[in-house]
């Protein structure tokens, strides 16, 4: 084998150092970035605290001193550490109090878990039991990570709310943006391919099956033509809605109505009132009319 070109390397470096990315904190260090595993086992954690006899204990633990409220305590405050100066210069927030004021939003976060869980088994006749949804539904874990990323999302926690989503698009094709709000009893059915956006609203009893989209129509742009971040643009969904396989709704000013049903692969961009129903006759002409 050849040896090292120095020439070479030196040049190869040079080059790759010249080419930066346009940061508004620039990071100096990997050390600076969370490591995504230790987010992972986060996740886990959390959920093993919130559903001990359902989710196991990572291994990763094993002969760690501690138990699991302590090895989530010292989880959230490392990464809130790493995380709270992203994005955000001479940040002055402190990491153990955030770290507490998160772990205090446990419980209401598994209330709203075991509404969603009791929703998938009522609303699925192939679900024996809710410990089967709970152990085995993708929709259910997706829900369960999106539930605890919200939190941090509300809380301005940078980054780590995003790469908790992203963990749970991977494992589950179901991407939910950390930003979007969803009420009580929210059911998703089979789940592969679902899109949320960051602003979507959702009510109560939403039950959404495979291939849904809940996206923007279009962005503002700003004086640059870059689109504008931060505002309304993507739909909000009353409560007691059915969003049937592959629809797509979009628009921060689209709101569909209590009590209503989309059809399969609807293509929506309008408000719906209440108790409607939209679908696609044997014509492939769309209708609505009031359920």
């Amino acid at each position: 084998m050849p040896g090292i070109n120095r020439t070479h390397r030196e040049n190869l470096l040079r080059a790759l150092g010249e080419n930066t990315l346009r940061c508004a904190n620039p990071i100096s260090d990997v050390s600076q970035i969370p490591d995504r595993r230790q987010v992972v086992l986060l996740i886990k954690d959390l959920q093993s605290l919130m559903f001990p006899n359902y989710f196991r204990v990572s291994g990763r633990h094993e002969g760690e001193e501690g138990d699991l409220y302590t090895w989530a305590y010292r989880s959230l405050h490392d990464l809130f550490t790493k995380c709270l100066p992203l994005f955000q210069k001479d940040c002055e927030r402190d990491a153990d109090e955030l770290a507490m004021e998160f772990l205090d939003k446990l419980p209401g976060i598994k209330s709203l878990l075991i509404s969603d869980a009791n929703a998938i088994y009522e609303g699925d006749p192939a679900a024996l039991s809710c410990e089967e949804v709970l152990i085995c539904y993708p929709g259910f874990y997706a829900i369960s990570i999106h539930r605890l990323a919200h939190a941090m999302y509300q809380m301005q926690i940078p980054l780590l709310p995003r790469i908790m989503s992203e963990y749970a698009h991977e494992k589950t094709g179901i991407d939910i943006h950390p930003g979007a709000s969803i009420g009580r009893r929210f059911c998703i059915d089979h789940g592969t391919g679902i899109v949320i956006g960051e602003t979507a609203r959702l009510g109560d009893d939403v039950k959404l099956y495979q291939g849904v989209t809940l996206g923007a129509k279009s962005f503002s742009l700003d004086e640059e033509g870059k689109p504008v971040k931060g505002v309304h643009r993507h739909p909000t969904i009353g409560n007691d809605v059915v969003i049937y396989a592959n629809a797509v709704i979009l628009g921060g000013d689209t709101v569909v109505g209590d009590h209503c049903v989309i059809g399969g692969s609807v293509w929506l961009t309008e408000s719906i009132p209440d108790n409607t129903i939209i679908y696609y006759d044997g014509e492939n002409k769309i209708r609505n009319k009031p359920l």
